[in-house]
């Protein structure tokens, strides 16, 4: 394999300039929504010096978040989705702008810190779903994974470098300038945006409500491949990343402090980045189902490998492992969701993925900190990786769907897995009508005798 299969695929941003402009935007928003968050954790432990009030700040996000990625999802099957990524911005800025005003107050309130957060969550759910499902309208179907790698990476980087910047400039110009930071990301999002090319919705988009929504529920649990996914994934986040054991294991464990949780905190971010840096080769794949499947069970058993280590440099090597893994699954899980989705359907059913990814770590932190309660902190990870292998091999045994799932199927071969949008065509599975080609994430026949996306 030639090196330049293997280093990151640069082919999105340098042929579609539509994808440049989304990039750009994204990557705007998420430094700005990093520093954001790192800001409203400090200055909420400021006023209260209560961990469990920082932590209502996260609960206020998500929550948000699933509320508005509900609807987020119908609107971006229904309305162009580069108006909507554009129209969001507005009130989101306001909201930072609100957040930044209230902390230059001689005396901050602590209640509309939490009503703000909760505030952008829900917007940021009304747009993620239509960010998401534009992305294979711009770069086609043989980029995808490419694509979802820069975007990967790009939001590590964010998350890793973040929250530094955040504690230079709260030590230096103080809270406001994150959260004014955070208002102007919004604002090149929305500009950036505003360069994409329309994207109006496929034919066949329903109008808003429960009956457009359940649909997205149907599809996704009559897709082998995207169901199977969508609970590997979940088992993973649920046992696999104990990251709310993360404060107790740097005290008690390893026996270090603050710095010692930093370094937890930042290696599997730090593994993500080089996972991603590496990740040319997962466009070439021809099974990325059992890559997925191989990822899971290397994420669990990196996670054995940490909660076994008594040394803090091998623990960190092992998150360090299970982060990059974990980055190559989300690049070919976001790859293999859009491409088995139709157009018509990619806005509910990347909400429906994007509010799984939102709450199952939540979850799993639950889970984590119930086990070590009645455990112990090294039985609680310990059994977590290898609940977690489990899941990965009995699910991907399970569903013969994702083993076979491809991102480059040959002209007279369909995917399996895949299925039409509910009311459009066969039921999920079936088998096209003989002679008939293949069709090509976007519902346009492939040519005979081609690779797609090559």
């Amino acid at each position: 394999m030639r090196i330049g299969q293997i280093v990151i695929d640069v082919t999105p941003l340098r042929k579609s300039r539509d994808f440049r402009w989304l990039f750009t935007g994204r990557l705007a928003s998420m430094v700005g929504n990093a520093l954001a968050t790192a800001a409203a954790n400090w200055q909420v432990y400021g006023l209260t010096h209560s961990s469990l009030e920082v932590g209502l700040v996260s609960l206020a996000d998500s929550a948000g978040m699933l509320i508005g990625l509900m609807a987020g999802g119908v609107l971006a099957d229904r309305h162009d989705r580069r108006k909507l990524l554009t129209v969001v911005r507005i009130p989101q800025a306001l909201l930072a702008v609100l957040l930044m005003a209230n902390s230059l107050l001689a005396h901050p309130a602590l209640w509309p810190i939490y009503v703000l957060t909760l505030a952008i969550g829900l917007t940021a759910g009304l747009s993620s779903p239509a960010s998401t499902a534009a992305v294979p309208a711009l770069v086609g179907p043989g980029r995808m994974a490419a694509a979802a790698a820069l975007t990967s990476m790009s939001g590590q980087l964010a998350n890793l470098g973040g929250p530094a910047l955040a504690g230079v400039l709260i030590a230096g110009p103080g809270l406001a300038v994150c959260y004014a930071i955070d208002a102007a990301g919004f604002a090149v999002f929305g500009i950036a945006a505003g360069f994409v090319r329309p994207l109006p919705p496929a034919p066949g988009g329903q109008r808003p409500g429960l009956q457009a929504l359940a649909d997205g529920f149907r599809y996704v649990r009559h897709n082998g491949v995207i169901g199977g996914m969508l609970l590997i994934d979940t088992s993973a986040m649920i046992f696999g990343m104990p990251s709310g054991l993360f404060p107790a294991l740097a005290t008690e464990h390893f026996h270090g402090g603050p710095a010692t949780f930093g370094l937890l905190t930042a290696a599997p971010a730090a593994g993500a980045i080089i996972g991603a840096a590496a990740s040319g080769w997962t466009s070439h794949v021809r099974r990325p189902g059992m890559v997925v499947i191989g990822a899971g069970t290397l994420w669990g058993a990196a996670i054995v490998g940490f909660g076994l280590s008594s040394s803090l440099p091998i623990g960190l090597a092992f998150l360090a492992l299970a982060g990059m893994s974990d980055l190559i699954s989300e690049v070919l899980r976001n790859a293999l969701l859009q491409y088995y989705t139709p157009d018509q359907l990619r806005g509910r059913v990347s909400s429906l993925y994007l509010a799984q990814v939102n709450s199952a770590p939540a979850l799993g932190n639950v889970e984590a900190g119930g086990v070590a309660q009645l455990f112990s902190l090294t039985t609680s990870v310990i059994s977590g990786g290898l609940a977690c292998v489990a899941g990965a091999l009995l699910l991907g045994a399970l569903i013969p769907a994702v083993r076979h799932a491809t991102l480059r199927p040959l002209a007279g071969d369909r995917p399996s897995g895949t299925g039409p949008a509910p009311g459009t065509g066969p039921a999920p599975g079936a088998s096209p009508a003989p002679g008939a080609s293949p069709a090509t994430p976007d519902g346009s026949p492939a040519a005979d005798g081609t690779v797609l996306g090559e």
